[in-house]
């Protein structure tokens, strides 16, 4: 994958306090860990609780909306790649 995506995409996982990524329908809510040649690892654990960790192709990124939480206007800001 492209450098420039991979550094969109850490500058998407180091913006705000959490990451959303609503994809085909789903939301998944959390914190970006890896960042991989070909994908990204989002984490929606919140203090052991029931949270899961996925694995998100860029490829499949392309149909996703992307937010991240900004806790000046505590708001969900969109972001685009």
């Amino acid at each position: 994958m492209s450098e420039v995506l991979i550094e969109r995409l850490v500058v998407f996982a180091e913006s705000g306090n959490q990451q959303k990524i609503i994809l085909n329908g789903t939301s998944y809510q959390g914190w970006i860990m890896e960042i991989t040649e070909d994908a990204l690892l989002i984490s929606t654990g919140f203090a052991d609780k029931s949270g899961k960790d996925f694995w998100l192709k860029f490829a499949d990124l392309n149909n996703a909306e992307l937010y991240y939480w900004d806790t000046r206007p505590n708001e969900w800001v969109a972001f685009k790649l």
